[in-house]
């Protein structure tokens, strides 16, 4: 079974940092994309970062210059850091794996994780 476990999240004040990581285990093969999704109460959830297993990476517009993803390939884990955070930026915070090839399969799937709250008070 493919998990993906996500860690960081929290309560800061605004203009605050967090750090979040996603730790993909299991039987994989191999992960195109890893990314970050958020979703606040009552509303959509949005593609927030992601990147491509050879680095590309796309954000979206409201976190341009504030937030940085990175993956570690050998570990199959992708970190999100957060910078002058806002309180827009609340919402819970899912990690995603997209295009997850396992072994013996031709197949690719779509997995996500549990979430983490991330919380920025005025």
């Amino acid at each position: 079974q493919v998990q993906l476990v996500e860690s960081g999240g929290g309560l800061v004040q605004a203009g605050g940092s967090l750090r979040l990581s996603c730790a993909a285990s299991g039987s994989i093969f191999s992960i195109n994309v890893m990314g970050w999704y958020r979703q606040a109460p009552g509303k959509q959830r949005d593609m927030v970062a992601r990147i491509t297993g050879i680095g590309s990476t796309n954000y979206a517009d409201s976190v341009k210059g504030r937030f940085t993803i990175t993956r570690d390939n050998a570990k199959n884990t992708v970190y999100l850091q957060m910078n002058s955070l806002l309180p827009e930026d609340t919402a819970v915070y899912y990690c995603a794996a997209d295009g997850v090839r396992l072994p013996g399969k031709p197949q690719q799937y779509f997995y996500w994780g549990q979430g983490t709250q991330v919380t920025v008070s005025s």
